[in-house]
């Protein structure tokens, strides 16, 4: 059967830590995908701008250029690998492979958070596939996941620890009782966090990805843009510290959920049961707690980046268009983009339970409390307890109320000078909620 399958030949765009990983995988692993799959997948070109990096990995000649134009343009490959990130050139590498006729591979979530709609229409009218497992998760196979093993679901919920640099600053925060600060120069020292983190830290990254994922469980279109996002830089250790008291965790949530015929798509530090197995996910490592209306819980865990974790994913793409390709058969074209058949939920409709830091100039008297107190119920948030913490700061647990009214509430401390610096809003969530609706088994 070997003798008989076509090469399919691969073109690599970013020959970086996941190109790197992605040209490794395939040329190691060629020969055992020609054995169990009947296919034939080689890396024919890689682009770079570094061609010492392109030389390491054997690509030398006609096999390295420097402009991407020469792989989307070049007639002998089958499917673009884009692993350069960022929208621009992007973007146009996409639209030029696949007015090439090309299939594209890419892992660039902030890209397809922002225009999947828009690029995944350009190859269906292309006729070819843009794939994007590794996108999200690193090499956790969710997209796979949800298109295909979990297809036959409603799918009810996607709770996710998608960032690995968030997970990893909030777990040393916990071990250690270590400040934000302190724990995100030492994870830029270490090469955990970029050296601008604001994609990471700010949760940025995290909305792209829970975009594409919920875009996907829910058959409906969610943009990045249509994410509510809170980062973590107002996380405290002794927030942490409060959570541990109370049987409870930090995580950066990335959240997805199908609710009174909405969409909800959040990014927020939120507190989770110590119990929950998103609980257990630390350091760098990723996780997606998908909740079926048939399978019930389900939970996807790994690597969420790094060279050959990411690889994977990318290389699972390439395998899935080559090998129709391979043996001959016809490569289906990219699906009709989901539409936004369902509105997106507001700020005002993502009520929950909150936890909330006011940290004061002084001690927490009585005229301070009062004044805090009115100024809630100024603000139309309930208050469900009050007490003073231990570095002096006022913790309050709220009755159930949205993010927008809270974020309006602390915005209004700060000018009254009640807050002394930044207010710790963190959601109490309701881990329970995410199931409701499944079937009993």
């Amino acid at each position: 059967m070997c003798e008989q399958i076509r090469t399919v030949n691969v073109g690599v765009i970013g020959l970086g830590t996941v190109g790197g990983g992605t040209v490794r995988l395939l040329n190691k692993q060629r020969e055992e995908y020609k054995r169990a799959y009947g296919m034939d997948a080689r890396v024919a070109r890689g682009c770079s701008l570094d061609e010492a990096a392109a030389a390491e990995l054997g690509l030398t000649g006609d096999a390295f250029t420097s402009d991407w134009h020469d792989i989307t343009s070049d007639p002998s490959i089958d499917i673009v690998v884009e692993l350069i990130g960022g929208e621009h050139p992007a973007t146009e590498i996409m639209l030029d492979a696949f007015a090439h006729g090309k299939h594209v591979v890419s892992a660039n979530k902030a890209l397809l958070g922002k225009e999947m709609e828009r690029l995944a229409g350009e190859a269906r009218a292309a006729g070819v596939q843009l794939r994007c497992e590794a996108s999200c998760g690193g090499g956790i196979p969710i997209i796979d996941a949800l298109e295909r093993g979990l297809a036959g679901n409603d799918m009810l919920a996607l709770a996710g620890i998608v960032n690995g640099t968030t997970n990893y600053i909030l777990s040393r925060m916990d071990a250690e009782g270590l400040g934000f600060d302190e724990v995100l120069a030492d994870a830029q020292r270490l090469g955990y966090a970029e050296a601008d983190p604001t994609a990471d830290v700010d949760g940025l990254d995290a909305a792209a990805k829970i975009a594409i994922l919920s875009s996907i469980a829910f058959h409906t279109r969610v943009m990045s843009a249509d994410v509510d996002c809170q980062g973590i830089r107002a996380v405290s250790a002794g927030d942490i510290s409060w959570a541990r008291e109370h049987d409870m965790a930090v995580k950066l949530l990335a959240v997805g959920r199908k609710t009174n015929g909405r969409v909800e798509a959040r990014v927020q530090p939120a507190m989770i049961p110590a119990g929950h197995m998103l609980a257990s996910v630390n350091g760098a490592m990723n996780a997606v707690f998908a909740v079926g209306d048939a399978v019930g819980e389900t939970m996807f865990y790994g690597a969420g980046a790094g060279s050959f974790p990411t690889a994977s994913a990318v290389v699972s793409d390439v395998l899935a268009i080559a090998r129709p390709l391979s043996q001959g058969r016809v490569v289906e074209e990219e699906a009709e983009p989901y539409a936004k058949t369902l509105p997106v939920a507001t700020t005002e409709d993502m009520t929950g339970r909150y936890y909330v830091r006011v940290p004061l100039h002084g001690d927490a008297d009585a005229d301070v409390q009062s004044a805090v107190r009115a100024a809630f119920e100024e603000h139309g948030v309930g208050i469900e307890s009050i007490q003073q913490g231990s570095a002096g700061d006022l913790v309050i647990l709220t009755e159930q109320t949205s993010p927008s009214k809270l974020r309006l509430l602390c915005d209004v401390l700060r000018g009254r000078e009640m807050a002394a610096s930044a207010v710790s809003i963190i959601r109490i969530e309701d881990t329970a909620a995410w199931s409701e609706g499944a079937e009993k088994n």
